[in-house]
């Protein structure tokens, strides 16, 4: 048995308030998920088809071509800009959609250079190749490097956090266990938790759980609530993770517009970034668990 080393308990009860810009509840974070997969290796979601999987990328390929632009629109009309969970590919496959992110003022995290490659149990060195890669193929396209991290399928090696707080990452999204950012414990330098979401999370829970369009509206509207309510006392940070292929789709594209309509109909909400929010959380000397 292996205990988690990479943070500390913390009962949020047991916490200093945490003060949003403007004194706002909520944080409020979407993440478009682009990402580009092989046809050689599989669309990455059903184990025993061959390639070529012909069904599953075809779905996928639909997100680049057609959903993310649905989702793109929806996000405008409410002011809110995306934090990219980004394949490194994606800068090279598709430029439209990096220069059409990019004009919106959208952020950036690495999201490995394919989702046709998971790092979980890759060795120390091949990972850390692909993590600069990474952020090599972000600087480029984008002329920064990364602030932030989400790993492929939220894989992650034992060594994961240390490499990437020694390559100059400053928040990793893969543990989905607060409602608030944490200290993550790494071997040299710093690295700090923002919350993503495993739950409000088109993927899992549209494809992989059969939720209706109309069921995940009301999941998103009754987490904010929640997080509303609880928000007046200390911060809160509410994410939502989109994948243009799931989301994107005609007739479920209208359960996102319903969602941001709601939650920015509300005062004291910071729609925001995720190098936002660590920049905030950061200058406030929060970094504490």
């Amino acid at each position: 048995m292996i205990d988690n080393t990479r943070y500390d308990y913390s009962a949020i009860i047991q916490r200093p308030p945490l003060r949003w810009p403007d004194n706002a509840r909520v944080a409020l974070w979407v993440i478009p998920n682009i990402e580009h997969f092989k046809i050689e290796s599989g669309a990455g979601s059903t184990a025993g088809i061959p390639a070529p999987d012909v069904r599953n990328h075809g779905l996928r390929d639909y997100g680049a071509r057609v959903g993310i632009w649905r989702v793109m629109e929806a996000m405008d009309r409410y002011g809110v800009r995306g934090t990219v969970a980004l394949n490194g590919e994606v800068c090279q496959r598709y430029p439209i959609i990096m220069q059409e992110a990019m004009r919106r003022r959208w952020a950036f995290m690495g999201h490995g250079m394919t989702n046709s490659m998971r790092l979980t149990n890759m060795p120390v060195d091949e990972e850390r190749r692909i993590i600069r890669e990474t952020m090599a193929a972000i600087r480029e396209a984008t002329g920064a490097a990364p602030k932030g991290w989400l790993g492929p399928g939220l894989t992650e090696t034992m060594e994961t956090p240390d490499i990437l707080a020694e390559e100059g990452i400053q928040y990793l999204c893969d543990w989905c266990a607060d409602d608030q950012p944490f200290p993550m414990k790494v071997r040299q330098g710093s690295l700090i938790s923002i919350p993503y979401s495993l739950e409000l999370n088109d993927l899992p829970a549209m494809a992989g759980k059969g939720i209706s369009p109309d069921d995940f509206y009301r999941m998103c509207c009754d987490q904010f609530d929640t997080l509303y309510a609880e928000g007046a006392e200390t911060g809160r940070v509410m994410a939502i993770a989109l994948h243009p292929f799931i989301i994107g789709q005609p007739f479920r594209i209208k359960a996102l517009d319903r969602t941001l309509s709601y939650i920015t109909g509300h005062k004291e909400v910071w729609v925001t970034t995720g190098d936002e929010i660590a920049d905030w959380y950061l200058a406030q000397g929060a970094a504490r668990g």
